[in-house]
């Protein structure tokens, strides 16, 4: 993946508005939803099994998030995942707090290996336990940098024949082909609740217009966030020219302060 092929995702993203169904979590439907909005897509919170037959019949992709899972979300995060499959649509997987209990980690491995088409896309520890490695978490928060995730990330890939996101200092993509590092973000980003989970929703939104590996939405999302770090004075405001960023961002911007490199 390269600069202009970044770009001109993006610009099928506004052009096309791709539908993007969330099963997220509470805490992150409205910081998702507005991301979304700002990318140039749609944005749906379904998490009812009545619906999903019908709404994956005419969505993007799907994106799953699991820091609010509980006994009636978790069966329905399986018939969203099967109805995905049933129409060649991809699973963003986001495996919040993977590795802070049992069921986060089971219910992470157990969505992963029903995909059809899958990104997971989630921070260094969250990745590092997915994998059945050691790392270092505290809840949903990442003690590990995203360099040691790299491992465990190639694993997941070679597991479950998908693309890795880790976040973090650098971001790293890995797919089955490559490797690619990103270096744009902001300290401040981890101190926004939701920002990942962000995200990972708009990763759905570039999935649904052919990036299959996260790259693109990790890139535009990495330059608005350092964007809007010049702008603010702490995470408060931070949120908010976040999602200025995301909606001004434009192709010369974009492709001036990428940072991209195959590692």
């Amino acid at each position: 993946m390269n600069k202009s092929k970044i770009v001109e995702y993006l610009q099928q993203v506004r052009e096309n508005k791709p539908l993007v169904v969330n099963i997220t979590n509470f805490v992150a439907m409205n910081n998702t939803a507005n991301a979304l909005l700002a990318v140039g897509a749609s944005p749906i919170m379904a998490h009812s099994k009545q619906e999903m037959a019908e709404m994956m019949a005419f969505a993007g992709a799907l994106v799953i998030n699991i820091g609010t899972i509980d006994s009636v979300w978790r069966p329905g995060m399986f018939f969203a995942v099967e109805q995905a499959n049933l129409h060649d649509k991809t699973v963003v997987l986001d495996p919040v707090g993977c590795g802070a209990s049992q069921l986060r980690t089971s219910t992470a491995r157990q969505l992963a290996e029903a995909a059809k088409y899958l990104i997971i896309r989630g921070n260094a520890s969250e990745i590092i336990a997915m994998a059945g490695e050691q790392g270092h978490n505290k809840g949903v928060d990442a003690l590990d940098s995203s360099e040691a995730a790299l491992n465990a990330a190639k694993s997941l890939v070679d597991a479950y024949q998908c693309s890795v996101v880790i976040s973090g200092k650098t971001d790293y993509i890995v797919s089955p082909n490559s490797t690619i590092a990103l270096n744009n973000g902001h300290e401040m980003m981890p101190y926004v609740t939701a920002m990942g989970c962000s995200l990972s929703a708009v990763t759905g939104a570039f999935a649904a217009v052919g990036d299959h590996t996260g790259g693109a939405a990790a890139a535009v999302f990495g330059v608005a966030g350092e964007i809007a770090a010049e702008q603010s004075n702490g995470p408060g405001s931070l949120q908010l020219n976040l999602l200025d960023a995301l909606y001004q961002l434009d192709a010369k911007t974009l492709s001036e302060r990428l940072s991209i490199n195959e590692i």
